[in-house]
């Protein structure tokens, strides 16, 4: 008797590695080309996002002025006045977590959706349990390397220099040799830092609030989107930092308006970068 045994095994649709390189690569979000209109043209829908709801707006600018204010208090108590130039100078580099409910007011508005208070803080709450809280990892400790890097240099350049108030710290940096080597050295490791973290957060907050992805995934397209638009990206990157700084010279008071506004146009300039998921 003769007896055929025979092995069949199914194929499972979409199971195959072929389909499911095919699969990530369809799921890898596309980058467009950006121009200098887009930059203004996402500034204007900023700025209507502002007036829509300039108070709950200003509330975000307003926390974020009070907690600069609170970081120069606290070093003035402590007597850290050195710290206090190279703080503010450094605080922008956390912006981009601090304007977390800025782009979900942005969103909801563009889709015309109703919201109050409870939704806009719900959705920051829920981040948390999202890859937002590893993202506001990422910004604070470029901030710490940034402030370290600070003390470093200003102890191998400034050893023997004497600061005990604002005054004398200006002073030994703006009117020494000493002090325009710190500066120059300062201002290209700081330039760098804030190059890094621009690139891998541009796109990456608003992406990790809008859509159910990794914080590495969002980063590289974050990358992506400045190797693409080097440009327009660094236009815009330019135009934070000065409105930024020049935000902060009126005891912070500036950012309660201008943070809110650079929020909202961020928010608009990655819908027009990363289009949606479904397009």
């Amino acid at each position: 008797m003769l007896w055929e045994e025979c092995v069949v095994t199914p194929k499972i649709a979409g199971s195959t590695p072929h389909d499911n390189l095919a699969a990530k690569q369809q799921a890898k979000p596309k980058v467009n080309k950006v121009s200098a209109r887009d930059i203004t043209a996402s500034l204007r829908a900023g700025y209507a996002d502002f007036l829509a709801r300039p108070f709950m707006s200003g509330f975000f600018g307003l926390i974020y002025a009070v907690f600069g204010i609170l970081i120069v208090w606290s070093l003035v108590w402590l007597g850290k006045i050195w710290m206090i130039i190279p703080a503010i100078v450094g605080f922008p580099l956390v912006t981009p977590f601090a304007a977390a409910g800025l782009y979900e007011m942005s969103r909801r508005l563009q889709k015309r959706e109703s919201f109050g208070w409870s939704e806009i803080f719900a959705v920051i709450a829920k981040q948390r349990k999202r890859e937002m809280g590893w993202m506001a990892f990422v910004t604070l400790f470029i901030f710490w390397v940034w402030m370290y890097q600070v003390r470093l240099w200003l102890a191998v350049t400034l050893q023997n220099a004497s600061f005990s108030d604002l005054g004398g710290f200006l002073n030994a940096v703006l009117f020494t040799p000493q002090g325009w080597t710190f500066l120059a050295i300062g201002t290209c490791v700081g330039a760098l830092l804030s190059a890094v973290l621009f690139s891998v957060t541009v796109v990456a907050m608003p992406m990790l609030l809008d859509r159910e992805t990794d914080i590495v995934s969002a980063m590289l397209t974050s990358i992506r989107v400045v190797t693409e638009n080097p440009v327009v990206m660094l236009t815009w990157a330019a135009i934070i930092s000065v409105t930024m700084l020049l935000s902060m010279v009126p005891a912070f008071l500036g950012l309660i308006f201008t943070l809110p506004i650079l929020g909202h146009t961020t928010w608009h300039l990655y819908q027009r970068v990363v289009p949606p998921a479904e397009a």
